[in-house]
This record gives structure tokens, sequence and C-alpha cells, in this order.
């Protein structure tokens, strides 16, 4: 692993299905990303809060991606491939064909998005049982989990789907069934998002409480009764089906796969930042949180132990690292939030036309319009007088509360681009002090946190990273390698082959295997003091 002399050159395949895209990239055994591809996949939203998509159109985008990355290399020297997703249900009948998820009964339209909120009244009855299993996600279950959203079938579409459905997937499982033909989940997904639990497994009460005791009586085929470690190697690997599809050789390994911000995390928090002077070094990967920021930002923290943190999901034990337990706080919308408020307003058009005639994004342009306005004092001063309450689609930690609304306060007449600035400005910040809000809680009930790694796709964005540092008050640490996500996906591919100790979940001796793999993150970095209150530091791969 630490010889670049290794002839010939192995590569391992990650896939990562996000909100709006499906990415792939090409990954060799030193951890660096060859080559990678993206493609945008469909959304619907047939009326308010109901998110659809195709799992027909996120497999074609799979297989897209993926003949790109892989176009030119030998393909012989493909040795693995990871799959991780957000975590959306898939439902497909028992022929594995899709099912209408929609009073429409458009059939295409399979799969209910991670931030489909129309289970409200469902996870309302669910969290008032107060089942035992609830304690395992912050004493509160999200509308985004899976057990209200079957529960919202079967009252909903009981005729049409829930009577003739033949099986329920995450999507990150979906994936790999569809690549080997293994109904087999993943301990994370089913862990993190169904309720499972990796010493006692499915809790027949529970199911029962709740109204679905159709599960339990079918031995819980529908949702999964065979669970594999994440990293795993999934049946016989490519299915010749798959791998045509695919542009990949038939049989080579599949991992058992990750939620997409679980992918992430497993890229970003094992890091070696020896040297540096920063808090975590010497220190467990127990003082770092991962934060995994998109369209939604989630929050991993990792223990040696249970911490019950309310308000945040978990603890989990090796959803993510094994070995260890997971915390995972979230806020339901950042990415599309900014983008919402950006794009809403009514100085867009100008912004649109002045960032195009610069050549930059609009987010590079705003951020520049910024430093332009700011005169003597920091940027983050501007909106002294406007704030922004960021909860436009509720607030997943640590209040869990899917009915509070977003609101800004402060708005002047204005209508010009200074105003939309300082919005996107005050948005971000409100992001920021969420995050913050979830750290404090963390730290609260136990949790020893002295150190942000961030990754996706807003972590590119260098306003969106200060203000974090100056808010929350802790380094942050980015890689150069910016699609962790990708990375994390390919390790579970390497894991998979074989080529690499496999990620164990029941052995405190699994995470000097899992570092050894993070042997790819030797890094060698920079560390800036931007001002007093804030430090970033950016990791060189």
């Amino acid at each position: 692993m630490h010889s670049k002399k290794q002839t010939p050159v192995k590569y391992y395949v990650g896939i990562d299905v996000g909100s709006a895209s499906v990415r792939a990239a090409l990954v060799d055994g030193f951890g660096t990303v060859v080559a990678h591809a993206d493609q945008p996949i469909q959304i619907w939203e047939p009326q308010p809060d109901h998110y659809e998509q195709s799992s027909a159109d996120i497999w074609a985008a799979c297989c897209s991606v993926t003949k790109k990355v892989v176009c030119g290399v030998d393909a012989s020297h493909i040795r693995g491939v990871g799959f991780d997703a957000t975590c959306s249900l898939v439902v497909v009948d028992k022929q594995f064909q899709p099912l209408a998820v929609n009073h429409e009964g458009q059939n295409h339209r399979n799969v209910i998005m991670w931030m489909d909120h129309r289970a409200v009244s469902q996870v309302e009855r669910i969290n008032a049982t107060q089942h035992r299993v609830l304690n395992y996600v912050g004493g509160v279950m999200s509308v985004e989990m899976q057990p209200p959203k079957l529960l919202w079938i079967k009252e909903n579409l009981q005729e049409s789907c829930w009577e003739k459905a033949g099986y329920f997937f995450d999507l990150p499982d979906f994936l790999s069934w569809k690549a080997t033909g293994v109904t087999a989940r993943s301990l994370c997904t089913v862990v993190c998002k169904w309720t499972y639990t990796s010493d006692g497994g499915w809790d027949d009460s529970f199911w029962k409480m709740i109204g679905l005791e159709d599960l339990v009586k079918d031995k819980y085929e529908k949702i999964g009764n065979h669970v594999l470690s994440p990293g795993e190697s999934v049946g016989k690997g490519l299915t010749p089906e798959a791998a045509k599809d695919l542009g990949l050789p038939e049989g080579i390994a599949v991992a058992a796969s990750l939620i997409d911000a679980h992918a992430g995390g497993l890229g970003v928090i094992g890091a070696d930042v020896k040297g540096h002077n920063l808090p975590c070094e010497n220190q467990p990967i127990t003082s770092r949180v991962a934060m995994i920021c998109g369209t939604s930002s989630c929050h991993m923290g990792v223990s040696e132990t249970p911490i019950f943190v309310p308000g945040v999901w978990g603890p989990y034990f090796s959803a993510m690292v094994p070995g260890l337990w997971l915390n995972e706080g979230g806020q339901s919308a950042t990415g599309k939030l900014i983008d919402h408020v950006i794009r809403d307003h009514v100085a867009f058009p100008e912004l649109q036309s002045k960032a195009a005639a610069s050549a930059h994004s609009i987010y590079t342009y705003l951020n520049s319009h910024l430093d332009l306005i700011k005169k003597s004092l920091p940027v983050g001063f501007l909106t002294v007088d406007l704030h922004v309450w960021p909860d436009f689609h509720g607030n997943r930690s640590p209040l869990t509360d899917l009915t509070l609304k977003g609101m800004v306060v402060g708005l002047t007449l204005s209508r010009g681009l200074d105003e939309l600035a300082l919005i996107y400005l005050a948005t971000i910040q409100a992001i920021a002090l969420g995050t913050r809000h979830i750290l404090e809680t963390m730290q609260a009930a136990g949790h020893h946190i002295n150190t942000l790694f961030l990754c996706g796709g807003l972590s590119k964005n260098p306003l969106f990273v200060q203000m974090h540092a100056d808010i929350t008050g802790k380094p942050v640490v980015l890689s150069k390698e910016v699609e962790s996500v990708l990375v994390g996906a390919a390790i579970l591919g390497a894991c998979a082959s074989g080529d690499f100790a496999s990620i164990q979940l029941t052995s405190v001796d699994s995470i000097s295997m899992w570092l050894e793999i993070l042997s790819w993150w030797e890094l060698n970095h920079t560390y800036k003091h931007h001002r007093s209150e804030s430090q970033t530091a950016e990791m060189w791969l």
C-alpha cells in the first residue's frame, strides 16, 4: 500500500448517488482519483413535500458515468466496486419491477426521496409509541427515515403498491442488488434508517406496534433478513448483465454499500494530520466530526462507548467506523436552502448575467461582491442587522421539529445585488450557527470534539468554510482531494476485492485494519490563521 512500485496498478470504482446527480470515480491503490464523471438525475415534486425519483433513471446514470471513468483502462486491473447513495426508499414488486409510490400510478417513479416529508402523521404516531428503538435515533424518529414512509405506503397505496410490493430497498442496497442479484442489505442502512440493531436485529414488537406486522410475518424478507458489513463482498460480484451495463468485467467484487454521508465520513475522518499543531493531533478520531455538506448536511461523530444525544441520531454501532459508535446530526436543507434563497431573489437575473460575464460561478461572484462591499470590517459583520432562521424544511437536529419554518429578519426595500449578497451571507451564517448548535448538543451529552473535517459540494465554497470556522470556533480541515465521498465508496470496493483487510464490525482490533486502509491519506498540508477566532487547515493529498 505504501510502495508506489506496485505493478500492475490496481483500480477501484466508487459510485456515489446524490440527490440531484450520480458521480463515479476511478481510484488507484494509493487513493488517487484517476478519473471522475457526473450526470444529473431527475426529481419529481408532484405536490408539496413529495419528492420522487426513478430507480431506472438512477441505474442508467450509474452505468453512464462508470463507463466514462473506466474508458481506456485495462479492465483486468479493475478490482472492485463500491456504491454509496442517499437513504431514499426504493419499491419493487416480486419480479423486481418498479412500483409507483404515488397516486398517479407512475411506476417509473418508484423512489421516495430521503427529503420527502409526506409521512408527517405517520411519524407522529410512531413517536407517540415511545418504543425503545427510538432511543437509538435521538429519542424521536425523523420523517426522513423508512418506517414512516412504509406506513404511509400501506395506508395510502394499499392495493396499488403495498400488496404488490416484493422488496423495499434503501437506495444503496438497491444498487448492490442491481449489480449482483443478491438482496443482502448493508448494516449501515438498516441500522441508521430502519431500526435494525447490530446486536439484536429486527425488533418484532416495534413493527407490530406501528401497524407493519406484515413485515414480521414474512420474516423480514421484504426489508432484509441477510445483513452484511459495509465493504463485505456481496455474492459472486458483478452479474453478466450488470457488468455489461457498467462496462466492467463480470465477477469483479461488489461491496456492501454505505449511505452517502457515511461514505464521506469514511473518506475524511481518519486523515493523518501530524506535525501541524491541530488540536486533534495525537488524539483519537473520536475528537473529530466529519461534516458532509451538500443538498443537506450531516455531522458524523464517533465514540468508543454509546452516547445518547437528545435530538441527534444514534448511537449506531459500527455504522461507519468499525468498532465505534456513531452519532449523526444533520440539517435537512443547506445547499438546497442557499440555492433557494439566491434563485428566488428579484436580483437573481442580474447575478446570473454578471457572473456569466466574469466567467465565474454565481457563488464565486457573490463571494467577490461581498469582499467589495465589506469595507474595513470582516465580511461577517455585514449582516449585523440581517438574520435568517434556516429551517425552511424543518429542523432535523437537535430540535427534531419538522414543522419549523424559515424566517428572514431585517429586510429593507432594497432589491439589488447588494441585498442578495447579504441574504446569501446571512443564510450561510445561519447554517453555521445550526452546526454550532448540533456540536454543542453533542458535547453536552459527552462527545469531546475539537476539529471539523469538511467534504461535499459546499466545502468547495470558501465563504461557507470560513463562516463555519468563525462561528464554531474550531479548526476546519479540508482535503485537497475534494471527491472524498467517492474515495470512501472506492474504499469499500478495495475491501471487497480482498486486496486490503476487510472492514470488520465485531472486534476492536478491526480499527487498526481500518487505519491501514486509511494509509491512503498520507497528507501534506498547510495551516492558515484567518483571524484569531478562526483557523482553517487545508489537507493536501
